[in-house]
C-alpha cells in the first residue's frame, strides 16, 4: 500500500549543504513510491521574533529551492504552513493531551532557552506544533534529522495516549525515518559541531545558493589537521572525515573509493577536487532555483498545494473533533 510521508523545513535562511543531503535528498527519492506532503513551516519559524519581509522572502526561498532540487508539485503536496488553519487547531487540542514534564525534557527546548525562565512559550510548545502538523496528514512516515527522535517519539506517544482513550483510528502512529550517522555534515570550521543555519561564521557551512568563489573559500579554508593523511577517521581526523563525507555524497563514490583515489596527495588537492564536485552538483540547483523564484508559477503552486493539504487536514479536524466532542 502507498504510505503518506510528511516533512517541513523552517524558513529561516540559506538552506545548507546538510539540510540538502540530510533531507531535501530523501524527500525526492520518497516521491516516487509514497503520497508526499512537504510543507514550508512558518509557524515554526516565529518561536523566536522574526523580520516579516524577510520571513516572506524566505518562505518563497525555500518553495523555491523545494522544487529545484526535484519536489515535483504534480507528485507531491507543496504548500505554506500557516495557509492551512488545521495545524494551529489541532495543536490546541493536543496541547490539551501533553504533560508540561514531557515538555521539559526537551533536549533542544533545554539548549535554546539555556535555563532561561523568560524563554518564548512557542519555544516550549513546538513540538505539540510538530506533532499537529505530522498527525493531521495520517502521515505513515516523518523523514526527519536524528536531532528530532525525541519529538517523534512525543508524537507517538501523545497519539497513542489520545488513541486509547477515544478509539485506536483516532491517529495513524507515526514511524520516523532518520539519518544514518554517517551521513552527518559538520560544520567547516569545527567538524565537532553540526552544520548550522545559524552559525556566525558564513564560512562555516556552505549554503545552496552560495555561489562558485565562496564554495571554494569555505572548503579551502576548512579545519583539518597536521598530519596531512587522507583517511576517514571521524574520531582522530574529524575534519579530514567530514570533508571526506562531503565528498562521498557529491562524488557517488565511497568513503573507501575516495581514500583510495586521494592515497599520497595533500590537503589542498583533495580540497580542490572537492570544491569543483561540490560546485558541479550544486550550480544546476541554483540556476533552477533562479528560475522556479523569478516565475509566477510559484504561488500558483503553492495556492495549489493549501488546498489540497486543506482537504485532507478538514477530513481529520472532523474526525478529531467528533471524537472529543468539539462543534455541533
Amino acid at each position: 500500500m502507498t504510505k503518506r510521508v510528511f516533512s517541513g523545513v523552517q524558513p529561516t535562511g540559506n538552506i545548507h549543504i546538510g539540510n540538502y543531503l540530510g533531507a531535501l535528498q530523501q524527500f525526492t527519492r520518497l516521491q516516487d513510491e509514497n503520497e508526499c506532503v512537504y510543507c514550508i513551516v512558518d509557524l515554526h519559524a516565529i518561536t523566536l521574533p522574526k523580520d516579516p519581509k524577510e520571513l516572506k522572502e524566505n518562505i518563497l526561498d525555500v518553495a523555491a529551492l523545494y522544487m529545484a532540487v526535484g519536489i515535483d508539485p504534480a507528485r507531491s503536496v507543496v504548500f505554506v504552513q500557516s495557509d492551512v488553519p488545521g495545524h494551529a487547531e489541532l495543536a490546541w487540542a493536543l496541547m490539551c493531551y501533553a504533560y508540561t514534564g514531557e515538555l521539559s525534557r526537551m533536549t533542544q527546548f533545554k539548549d535554546k532557552s539555556r535555563g532561561n525562565e523568560s524563554a518564548p512559550m512557542g519555544l516550549f510548545a513546538y513540538p505539540i506544533l510538530m506533532a499537529a502538523d505530522i498527525l493531521l496528514y495520517d502521515s505513515d512516515i516523518v523523514p526527519v534529522g536524528n536531532d528530532q527522535k525525541q519529538h517523534i517519539e512525543l508524537t507517538r506517544d501523545i497519539a497513542i495516549r489520545v488513541n486509547n482513550k477515544y478509539g485506536d483510528d483516532t491517529f495513524v502512529i507515526p514511524e520516523g525515518r532518520f539519518l544514518k550517522e554517517g551521513a552527518r555534515v559538520m560544520a567547516l570550521d569545527d567538524p565537532t559541531a553540526k552544520m548550522s543555519k545559524s552559525a556566525e561564521n558564513p564560512l562555516s557551512r556552505i549554503s545552496l545558493l552560495d555561489d562558485d568563489a565562496t564554495i571554494r573559500k569555505a572548503i579551502m579554508r576548512s579545519v583539518t589537521d597536521s598530519d596531512g593523511e587522507i583517511r576517514f577517521d571521524p574520531e582522530g581526523k574529524p575534519g579530514i572525515s567530514n570533508l571526506l563525507t562531503i565528498y562521498s555524497a557529491f562524488s557517488g563514490l565511497s568513503q573507501a573509493e575516495a581514500e583510495a583515489r586521494y592515497k599520497g596527495q595533500g590537503y589542498g588537492a583533495f580540497k580542490k577536487e572537492l570544491a569543483e564536485v561540490v560546485t558541479d552538483a550544486l550550480t544546476p540547483i541554483r540556476r533552477a532555483y533562479t528560475e522556479i523564484r523569478r516565475s509566477e508559477a510559484l504561488l500558483r503552486v503553492l495556492k495549489d498545494g493549501a488546498e489540497r493539504a486543506n482537504a485532507v487536514a478538514e477530513r481529520t479536524m472532523r474526525r478529531v473533533k467528533e471524537r472529543i466532542g468539539l462543534g455541533t
